[in-house]
């Protein structure tokens, strides 16, 4: 059921279900013994089947790798599930008393608690089970987006990329710590639904005040959010116009089916024509204009930036260490004939070799750096800007200590079935990456850089954000993984940074979702009401084309708590849990002494 929360099922209300069945095994479960490895396996058990219907387009690459990864992050599960079973277990403390008294005994030990069970007491332990498993839920999401480089992928805040309400509290705690609510909603309410069913059978009822705290915090984040949609002009900002290409180029693995020419040729071709139709449609507008009432304000459609995805070109920018850029041939050719159609900054996604100069002429150096890096060259500017990737996808863009471990490159070869044809280098720098903006006078625009995988590592986005007009610029290839649902889940994780930082988001793809997002995680265009992703007639975004939309750049950009300070939210929840989880170590010790 959690698994069918995202894309391509998108049935998101079933999050308030999909963990009762978990819940109530991991409480009611099992012996009394070795309650942590009960909790372990069932919690694997439970995050097995999850991640491998959840990450099944793996499959498209290597089905090795696809269970190898569904087992690691499965284990999360796990740990949860270990605590949840044991310190997390509202239920336990009763059947230790039962298990340990006899007779006549057993009986007064179960009458007095069912008689504290009828006190207000309980609704406080019920709100306090319910928050730590909670929070260490939180915690542990957090921790898998970081360890061993970290893959946050499809949090259980995600659910909700299409429920914008309840998505706005990510500005306050981050995806991560929306995983909160279902988790503590879910918990409060079982353990409710628990003491109905046993005061149904003993016919003795206390009022059920916890249930009602727990509605009460679903409905603070739900009017949070209102607030906050509510509370954001609509289009308030200075409008940035792009024109974003898409050419879905298709693939094995990381190679590109297409020859090099017809992949120039494409980028050339698409552009040129997006640019004569906008140019054709605002020569109708004005004519429109001057017939309807002569010498009123024209809205045109001219782009500020031409937008290309990931890798677009198949050649690199050479640079030297001094600083210098060579440009080959093809790739000169290419830009000759897309630039004087238009004054706009071209963004594009392409590697970057480093080179040395002999007599003039740029050579690759033999094992010189290499980058995966968006550029950005003004327009009547020779010189790109540049951002280099410092997030490297592991086993897809870097695998570390091959040179020490050749089997490696094997393993890579038999789960891609292509050879690995070599890491890149990892960028550095903590600083956007700055463009001139006319819209802006006097001043650069600021783009927050991410390239692929990037747009789902919150922590990356953040070091970037300043107070001022910034922009996130995605560009993105999802065409490793063929027409799966790959593109649809990483889209739905990368919106969440645009509520997370209050920031608008331009995203380029190849094959993926090319769209624009809305500081709120929407993608419709709050001026024009349109949709700002590109789709084909069918609907689907594996699609050949191009988009011409808006975004809105805030002058002075708010900078969020979540900006400031992180995952402060997931990390309380992760202290507390083990925090709690020594306590009830320690207690059960002193019990047994």
């Amino acid at each position: 059921m959690l698994a069918m929360c995202y894309p391509p099922f998108d049935m998101w209300g079933l999050v308030w279900v999909a963990l009762v069945p978990l819940f109530v095994s991991l409480w009611a479960g099992g012996g009394e013994r070795r309650r942590g490895w009960f909790g372990f396996g069932t919690g694997c058990l439970a995050g097995a089947a999850f991640w491998l219907v959840n990450l099944r387009w793996i499959l498209e690459v290597t089905g090795l790798g696809w269970v190898v990864v569904a087992i690691y992050l499965a284990m999360y599960f796990g740990v949860w599930g270990a605590f949840a079973a044991g310190a997390g277990n509202p239920w336990r403390e009763r059947r230790r008393g039962a298990a340990r008294e006899a007779g006549r005994i057993e009986a007064k030990v179960l009458e007095r608690t069912e008689r504290m069970e009828r006190t207000p007491g309980l609704g406080g332990k019920v709100l306090l089970f319910g928050a730590m498993n909670a929070g260490w839920w939180c915690g542990l999401e957090w921790v898998r987006g970081w360890f061993l480089t970290g893959f946050g992928w499809n949090g259980l805040g995600v659910t909700f990329h299409e429920t914008p309400v309840l998505a706005q509290g990510a500005d306050l705690v981050g995806v991560t710590g929306l995983a909160f609510l279902p988790v503590f909603v879910t918990a409060v309410v079982v353990q409710a639904g628990r003491g109905l069913h046993r005061e149904v059978r003993s016919g003795r009822w206390r009022a059920h005040w916890e249930a009602g705290v727990a509605m009460a915090v679903l409905a603070a984040c739900f009017l949070y959010g209102v607030w906050k949609i509510e509370s954001s002009p609509a289009g308030a900002g200075a409008p940035l116009h792009v024109l974003m290409v898409q050419l879905n180029i298709p693939q094995e693995a990381h190679r590109v089916v297409w020859e090099p020419e017809r992949v120039h040729a494409g980028y050339e071709e698409e552009t040129l024509e997006a640019l004569e139709a906008l140019d054709d449609r605002n020569a109708a507008r004005v004519e429109a204009a001057m017939r309807a009432a002569p010498g009123r304000p024209v809205r045109l459609d001219v782009p500020d930036w031409v937008v290309w995805p990931e890798s677009a070109l198949p050649v690199p920018l050479l640079f030297t260490p001094q600083g210098d850029q060579a440009v080959v041939r093809s790739m000169r050719t290419t830009l000759d004939r897309v630039l004087p159609a238009g004054a706009f900054t071209l963004v594009l996604g392409l590697n970057e070799a480093e080179a040395v100069e002999e007599a003039g002429i740029y050579y690759r150096k033999e094992d010189g750096k290499f980058y995966n890096s968006i550029l950005a060259l003004p327009a009547g500017e020779e010189r790109f800007r540049s951002y280099r990737k410092q997030h490297l996808v592991l086993f897809g863009e870097t695998i570390p200590y091959r040179e020490y471990f050749p089997f490696l490159d094997w393993l890579f070869r038999q789960s891609a079935g292509v050879d690995f044809t070599g890491s890149f280098d990892r960028g550095k720098g903590d600083e956007p990456l700055a463009v001139p903006f006319g819209r802006l006078p006097g001043r650069e625009i600021e783009i927050i850089p991410t390239i692929c995988f990037e747009d789902t590592v919150p922590r990356h986005l953040r070091k970037y954000v300043l107070n001022g007009g910034q922009v996130i610029v995605n560009v993105t290839n999802d065409g490793w993984f063929g027409r799966s649902e790959a593109a649809a889940q990483h889209f739905a994780n990368a919106r969440f940074r645009c509520i997370e930082l209050r920031r608008p988001m331009v995203r380029c793809s190849n094959t993926g979702v090319t769209a624009v997002v809305g500081a709120t995680g929407s993608v419709v265009d709050p001026r024009s009401g349109e949709r700002r992703i590109l789709a084909g007639e069918e609907g689907s975004h594996f699609t050949r084309g191009w988009l011409f939309a808006t975004a809105y750049v805030p002058a002075a950009g708010p900078v969020t708590m979540y900006a400031r300070f992180g995952e402060w939210f997931a990390a309380a929840g992760l202290a507390a849990g083990l925090g709690w989880w020594v306590w009830a170590w320690r207690r059960g010790r002193g019990r047994s002494e």
